[in-house]
């Protein structure tokens, strides 16, 4: 379903915010764009959006899913950052017709490292095809790449035909792409760092610049990509953290680069002036102690299994309780990772969140006759207790 969230001021915040906290929240800014979005990195909670699942060309930011195709065969062995490729015809008259470009050489041979930065950082539509046919033998295999990948992270509004975002028929949407980028920043952070980078020079007398004019505004952006073509307009996927908290904003069909960094620079202010990421226990971290009946132990400690991590508005975590409650009976065997009680935050009465506490160690249990004594005990504090 299509939101168009300028036209009815509404914000869409992670189910995880209790509404008592969000009542003096601010309404979204107006955004120049066909489609927009703004989200929390961590926790994927969409802040902020308009037309969020519409399918629109997405020019150059087809590139984002290029480069993590690429990603994906490096972290599996398949290639390898100091690999030479090799520069077809194909590639090499890809960048002389049209676009953007790395400018490499029919037949040469062009480092893999290299090549990602002429892709990332140049654009380069040449980089582009050639890292495709090095990964896959060819342009077309290597699509099938790319939507595999793309069904694999729920880019449900996505199809891609080119390595290169050539060609308009192919589309994403600004939520899908706001997903490919969580997964760029966080599945394979080791090369992330290029999307950070201002300028590169390869087989030219200059460097070129990167077009993501936020990298030369905002020192708290680091990335991601721009894209234009005559019918994606003037797009960008941009990502910036600001003490614990990262937010990734993407515009769609803006009507020039000023525009398209105007208006991010816009939502990504608007939404560390709001919210933040707030991440108050870790996974493994003991909040509580059980009593153990007939165990081998007498108590076992409580916790979490993974993090909590909570996209609020910003200082509302002043108003958040956290509180615990147990199960009124634990008998041995307990195995690790049991649910043993629950976890609550909440904001007044309202519940903001809910996780299970689990054993955090198993217990065994205790011999006959241990057994037996507790066993008693529990009978006689039910009759008497």
């Amino acid at each position: 379903m299509k939101r168009n969230i300028a036209r009815l001021a509404t914000v869409f915040i992670s189910s995880l915010v209790a509404a008592a906290a969000l009542a003096t929240t601010p309404q979204p800014p107006l955004v120049a764009a066909k489609a927009w979005m703004l989200v929390d990195a961590r926790t994927g909670a969409m802040l902020a959006g308009q037309a969020v699942d519409e399918r629109l060309p997405p020019a150059s930011l087809t590139k984002m899913m290029t480069t993590y195709v690429a990603d994906a065969a490096m972290a599996e062995g398949r290639i390898a950052l100091t690999d030479q490729v090799r520069i077809s015809e194909k590639a090499w008259r890809t960048g002389m017709d049209e676009g953007s470009r790395m400018f490499v050489d029919v037949g040469s041979s062009v480092l893999l490292e290299d090549i990602l930065r002429g892709i990332i950082i140049q654009s380069g539509n040449d980089a582009s095809v050639a890292l495709a046919e090095h990964v896959a033998g060819s342009e077309e295999q290597f699509v099938q790449l790319m939507n595999a990948q793309a069904k694999r992270l729920g880019m449900t509004n996505t199809l891609y035909l080119d390595a290169s975002g050539l060609n308009d028929a192919q589309y994403s949407s600004a939520r899908d792409l706001a997903t490919l980028a969580r997964a760029i920043i966080y599945d394979y952070p080791q090369n992330y760092h290029m999307y950070a980078e201002k300028e590169f020079k390869y087989n030219i007398g200059k460097p070129q610049q990167n077009r993501n004019e936020l990298l030369w505004r905002d020192p708290s952006v680091d990335g991601l990509k721009t894209g234009h073509t005559e019918a994606a307009g003037y797009c960008l996927v941009a990502s910036a953290q600001r003490g614990d908290t990262r937010f990734i904003s993407v515009v769609l069909n803006t009507e020039s680069k000023k525009a398209r960094a105007d208006e991010s620079a816009k939502l990504l202010d608007w939404g560390f002036r709001n919210f933040e990421t707030y991440a108050p226990y870790k996974a493994g971290t003991v909040l509580a102690e059980a009593v153990v009946w007939m165990g081998v132990a007498g108590t076992v400690a409580l916790g979490l299994d993974e993090d909590i991590v909570m996209t609020i508005p910003r200082g509302a975590h002043q108003n958040l309780k956290a509180s615990v409650t147990l199960d009124p009976e634990v008998r041995a065997p307990v195995a690790r990772g049991d649910r043993l009680g629950s976890f609550v935050i909440r904001n007044g009465d309202a519940v903001v969140l809910e996780k299970p506490l689990v054993a955090m160690a198993g217990v065994e249990e205790a011999n006959f006759l241990v057994r037996i004594w507790h066993w008693l005990k529990l009978l006689f504090s039910g009759l008497f207790g």
